[in-house]
């Protein structure tokens, strides 16, 4: 006979059932907190840099505008709008993927949801490729080929010839990145036209010699970081002459296209006398700005580009 017994069990009436809510059915390790989700969410439309998405759709309305020489379709440009948008998402998506080994090291952008672990690499690679496609869809199936196909090639150049090469060999790099900043401008003059005019180049122009200032002045401020990186930034292996020089003479260059730009288009809405006027004005408040970084460039101070003590950039 077996020696083991089995201990008995007490009747089923001394065990009362307890009703057991359907979230006590989750693990607590397995829960997820609205907190967590909207985290998430943010982490990922920091990937898209919205701020920078913003400043290039503020160029493409108006070159839609003077394109159309009135009021565009609504419906287009929203299109354009949307298509835009999830363009520039994806390409900064994806440049964050490509970068996140630089990153993690400088100061600046060390808290991006890249090196910060708020989001994997994989899923950052994933959610750029889709933003991609749907935007080359959208603009595929509701303007034309040439503004396609543009968006199409601003994507790749910029993460994979500016991210990719020219960032990391070049101290031209900002120089050959100028182009798919001012892209936005021809996408938008492509989406209304289907082709490209003197005016659209000339206000591709006006973009593209901008942003040589407006980023040598950031470069400037986070010297360190880019050195620290191994980014050959212009500011980081020229001179500070020389980084001197090309501010002044893009800074010029961006004046004198957007003057050219007036007789170029003369007749289409905006460019009449008072955008002459208008343009001659914000040149001249520009070529300030740019001989005042000079200025506090040559006497070493501590916050180039806004000129304060504080260490804060205004870029």
């Amino acid at each position: 006979m077996s020696t083991i017994t089995e201990r008995p069990h007490p009747p089923a009436t001394a065990r009362p059932l307890v009703p057991v809510a359907p979230r006590d059915l989750v693990p607590p390790r397995q829960r997820v907190r609205a907190g967590d989700v909207v985290a998430v969410i943010k982490a990922y439309v920091a990937l898209t840099k919205p701020r920078i998405v913003e400043l290039l759709l503020v160029t493409t309305v108006p070159a839609m505008m003077l394109a159309a020489g009135g009021i565009p379709s609504l419906w287009l440009v929203a299109v354009v709008l949307v298509g835009g948008s999830l363009a520039a998402g994806a390409a900064n998506a994806l440049n964050c993927y490509i970068d996140r080994d630089i990153d993690q090291v400088m100061k600046r952008t060390s808290r991006r949801p890249l090196p910060a672990h708020r989001v994997s690499p994989r899923s950052a690679l994933v959610f750029g490729l889709v933003l991609g496609v749907v935007s080359v869809a959208l603009m595929a199936a509701f303007t034309n080929w040439l503004a396609t196909g543009l968006t199409l090639a601003a994507i790749v150049y910029y993460d994979v010839v500016y991210t990719l090469w020219l960032k990391r060999s070049t101290p031209a790099n900002t120089f050959w990145g100028g182009v798919c900043g001012a892209a936005p401008v021809l996408i938008g003059w492509a989406a209304v036209t289907g082709g490209l005019s003197a005016t659209a180049w000339g206000l591709f122009a006006v973009v593209f010699f901008w942003q040589m200032p407006h980023f040598y002045a950031l470069a400037i401020r986070f010297k360190a970081d880019y050195a620290r990186a191994g980014i050959p930034m212009l500011p980081v292996v020229a001179s500070q002459r020389r980084v001197n020089v090309e501010i002044l003479l893009f800074s010029w260059l961006t004046v004198a296209a957007s003057v050219a730009v007036w007789p170029l288009g003369r007749g289409a809405l905006g460019l009449s006398p008072i955008y002459g006027v208008t343009a001659v004005v914000t040149g001249v408040l520009l070529l300030r700005e740019a001989y005042a970084l000079v200025g506090r460039a040559k006497r070493g101070s501590r916050c180039v580009p806004c000129g304060c003590s504080t260490g804060r950039s205004r870029t």
